[in-house]
């Protein structure tokens, strides 16, 4: 089954990173390396579970620098922008396996990459962090379920134990920090498996049932071998500047140092909590915006904030509207949260839903991969490492600002506010990520820093949500600063590109930049300017 593994590994023995370029080698054959990379990315099973042990990382390292000296061995140079930027992204992919292999090893530092339910699908192409290939994806099954489903979850939920037994020899790394928080991963797994036999409803003697209850007692035993094993873990959790620095420009391809995202971060923490002040004075005659209180008022909210988001996107020519985009966005509209209950984000969802529904043009992305997937094989699913990060996340966040600018709230003057508030939380909470991950600061202080920084005391009231997006950013650096960074470069080449347009007499239109920006695909941002800008430097 896993035959070109094995020639792999026999063409591979005593490899070393020596390659000579190959002037004859194409863009197809470019794809067939893609495929043989991805093939090669997914580990073999071991007891019906994802393989992450030392020895079989030892067995494929051979290989893995055969397929890198492959891509290396590409003479690019004549080829088209797109097909430059292909090879560009495999290059990324390769160097994450090369610095997980080195450097962040989930595998061994992080309990809560052993994480296999997922009850919800990711606003981003890929689930957020590092996450194992063994996942059961619930969100994914309709119910009831048919006898396809079933035996198909029967075999991902009889993966568990197994998986968790695995991981008891893996995880011999000292992050003290990732080690504890990755214990709610694994009680938030034993929760959800609870829901998850409630939803399917089913007689107790059935196997699902019986898979589900082994499921349960492995990972409550494995929560207590996590609890037993904490009192002896000393080390840090970050991955210190100079990693950060190499892991930014050679896997995210963000030409930004650990220095320079720090400068960018607080400059946009000072900048936006500057133009909500001047927001707060120009608005001071203004009346309050009032929350809705109650589910019907909240339904009412969300009905029109849909109707106003669509109707701008269509009418002021933003960018060009597919059918499937109002759609994405109901399915996504949000629920009523009493008022004592709402966190950060539901405290301006229930004040004015377009702020938010300006982040969900993440949905619109993901109807598109489904709807009308990339021309490129090499982009059409999602890049692996979270590598789409600057792209997705930071475009979500830079059309919070872009569109008040082109008039979004031209009726609603007190909704500007809330956008320098949620600009000035992912700053804030950027910021103390990377301070996190240079370790001098514990996840603790990173999110005081969080907290502190967000204006309003809007983060003051949900301890969960900022453990759980802390926890995140410790886990996979540079996500945390994706939301600044990326909308930083996505600004970047709006200057660019309207710098192009105006040396050839030609007219920028946003409704143009939007749509090369999006059928660049979920590429990190870096690669998307080289195609909107047609050249590479």
């Amino acid at each position: 089954m896993r035959t070109f593994i094995i020639l792999l590994f026999i063409l591979g023995c005593n490899t070393k990173e020596n390659y000579k370029v190959n002037s004859e080698l194409e863009y197809k054959d470019l794809v067939n390396l893609f495929n043989d990379w991805r093939e090669f990315e997914s580990p073999p099973l071991l007891d019906g579970a994802p393989d992450y042990t030392r020895e079989r990382f030892k067995i494929y390292h051979n290989s893995f620098l055969t397929l890198k000296n492959r891509l290396n061995s590409f003479d690019i140079n004549k080829w088209s922008v797109s097909e430059q930027v292909d090879w560009h992204v495999i290059r990324a992919e390769i160097n994450g396996y090369d610095f997980n292999y080195r450097v962040l090893r989930p595998w061994e530092r992080d309990p809560a990459f052993y994480q296999t339910l997922w009850m919800n699908q990711s606003d981003v192409p890929a689930h957020e962090g590092p996450t194992n290939h063994g996942v059961l994806e619930f969100w994914m099954y309709d119910l009831p379920l048919d006898s396809d489903s079933e035996e198909k979850m029967i075999k991902e939920l009889k993966s568990i134990t197994p998986f968790l037994d695995q991981a008891r020899t893996n995880l011999i790394g000292n992050a003290k920090e990732l080690w504890i928080a990755g214990i709610q991963n694994l009680r938030q797994q034993r929760d959800n498996l609870i829901v998850v036999r409630s939803k399917l409803n089913l007689t107790s003697d059935h196997e699902i049932n019986k898979e589900i209850k082994n499921a349960i007692n492995s990972t409550e035993e494995f929560i207590v071998w996590l609890e037993e094993e904490s009192s002896k873990k000393t080390g840090p959790s970050g991955i210190g500047k100079e990693n950060y620095t190499w892991y930014q420009k050679n896997v995210h391809l963000l030409p930004m140092t650990w220095e320079d995202e720090v400068r960018l971060l607080q400059r946009e923490l000072d900048r936006a909590w500057a133009s909500l002040k001047l927001e707060e004075h120009n608005n001071r005659n203004l009346p309050e915006l009032s929350p809705a209180n109650s589910p019907e008022d909240f339904k009412k909210l969300t009905e029109e904030g849909v109707r106003r988001f669509i109707d701008f996107i269509k009418k002021k020519d933003i960018m060009p509207f597919k059918e499937n985009m109002e759609p994405a966005l109901r399915e996504h509209m949000g629920k009523y949260v009493p008022e004592n209950e709402r966190n950060f984000f539901n405290i301006g969802l229930h004040l004015d839903p377009l702020p938010l529904y300006s982040h969900f043009v993440h949905w619109f992305d993901l109807a598109e991969m489904r709807d009308n997937p990339h021309q490129s094989p090499i982009r059409r699913d999602a890049l692996l490492y979270n590598i789409f990060d600057t792209k997705n996340e930071g475009i979500a966040t830079g059309v919070e600002e872009m569109f008040m600018h082109a008039g979004l709230y031209n009726d609603s003057p007190r909704s500007r506010e809330i956008v320098w508030i949620m600009i000035a939380q992912r700053a804030a909470r950027g910021l103390g990520s990377l301070y996190a991950h240079a370790n001098e600061m514990t996840m603790e202080e990173a999110g005081g820093v969080h907290v502190k920084w967000t204006p309003r005391r809007w983060m003051n009231r949900e301890p969960h949500l900022l453990k759980f997006e802390q926890h995140l950013y410790l886990r996979q650096p540079g996500y945390g600063t994706s939301y600044i960074t990326g909308k930083y470069m996505a600004e970047k080449i709006v200057a660019e590109y309207a710098e192009k347009l105006e040396k050839e007499n030609k007219e920028f239109t946003l409704k143009d930049f939007f749509k090369k920006f999006n059928e660049s695909g979920n590429i990190p941002v870096s690669l998307a300017r080289w195609e909107i800008l047609d050249k590479i430097d």
